[in-house]
């Protein structure tokens, strides 16, 4: 009885980690975010990544795109070891989101640039400390071949996180997601779907890569891996 007992406090115990945890950086999960009890242990369930609802056309253009980010995979190594490439054809030029002021946008309007989507919201505290150094990325690299397109996911107005930036003195471009669906599309992509997370997207909205968690984005690594992106190499 004792045993089953400290059995049932571990997963309540978990569950509540969980509950708190997301704000902050990825609890427990996987790749695919999906795990089952087995044998008295955690086993991971495997599902292929599919397309987020893109056109036959945006599909067939990231045929070619696992080949262009297996050449990223040297990037992913000491502050973005946890980089992955994209292994299999995925677009994401469906996806999205807003302008502050409520003008719709998706990521094909960023065609012609390779774009960093990163997913934030003001209660991540990760998400909050790497702000700076997305902003410093984009003052340093954006321009008409790349862009730094960081979403909030506060529920609320763009008040909040409006008033974050300026309060750091962050200079970046605020894009909001009220309809909160942007989460559940990349678990689409085989995401665990916590924050912050970053994606890197070639100039045709294919996937190239995705960082769960934190990183020094200005840092010499990460320019190296944009500049490479950017430059097709």
């Amino acid at each position: 009885m004792s045993e089953r007992k400290a059995i049932l406090s571990t997963l309540v115990a978990a569950v509540a980690v969980v509950a708190v945890g997301i704000g902050a950086i990825y609890v427990f999960g996987n790749r695919q975010g999906n795990t089952q009890a087995e044998g008295g242990g955690i086993q991971t369930i495997l599902s292929p990544p599919v397309l987020v609802a893109a056109t036959p056309e945006q599909a067939a253009n990231c045929e070619l795109a696992p080949a262009a980010a297996a050449a990223l995979d040297r990037f992913a190594a000491g502050d973005l070891a946890a980089f992955r490439v994209n292994t299999q054809p995925i677009s994401l030029a469906a996806l999205d989101f807003q302008r502050e002021d409520g003008t719709p946008l998706s990521i094909a309007d960023f065609a012609g640039k390779t774009v960093l989507l990163n997913l934030w919201a003001t209660w991540c505290v990760p998400c909050r400390a790497e702000m700076p150094a997305l902003d410093r990325l984009q003052q340093q690299l954006g321009g008409e071949d790349f862009a730094v397109v960081a979403v909030s996911l506060d529920a609320s107005a763009a008040d909040r996180p409006r008033g974050f930036l300026d309060e750091i003195g962050v200079g970046l471009d605020l894009y909001v997601d009220p309809r909160l669906g942007l989460l559940d599309d990349i678990r689409r992509i085989g995401a665990i779907g916590g924050l912050p997370t970053t994606i890197l997207i070639d100039p045709t909205g294919c996937q190239l890569g995705i960082m769960e968690g934190p990183a020094e984005w200005d840092s010499p690594a990460a320019i190296g891996l944009i500049n490479a992106a950017v430059g097709g190499v």
